[in-house]
C-alpha cells in the first residue's frame, strides 16, 4: 500500500511517498521500519503507543489504534505536529 510520509521524516525513507505490506496499521509500521530503519520509533513509543505529536490517516479517516485492519489498496498517511518556542 501507499504511505505518504511526513517531511520530517523523509531522512528515513529518502522519498514522500513509500510502500509498505501489513495487514493491520502496527504490521505495516513494523514493515516501514524493516525498509527504513529508525523510522518506527519516530511514530510510535516503548510501549507501542501512537506518539502523541503523530496523527495517522487512512483513506482520509483518522484512525488511532495500531489494530486497524488495512488493504493492500489503502492510503496511509502519516502528519506529525510541529512544536517548539
Amino acid at each position: 500500500m501507499k504511505v505518504i510520509v511526513p517531511s520530517m521524516l523523509q531522512s528515513y525513507t529518502g522519498a514522500r511517498e513509500v510502500t509498505a505490506e501489513g495487514g493491520t496499521l502496527g504490521a505495516v509500521l513494523l514493515d516501514l521500519d524493516r525498509r527504513h530503519p529508525g523510522l518506527r520509533f519516530r511514530v510510535v513509543d516503548e510501549q507501542d503507543r501512537i506518539r502523541p505529536h503523530v496523527r495517522f490517516f487512512v483513506n482520509g479517516e483518522l484512525v488511532s489504534d495500531l489494530g486497524r485492519a488495512l488493504a493492500p489498496e489503502d492510503v496511509v498517511q502519516i502528519v506529525q505536529a510541529l512544536s517548539g518556542g
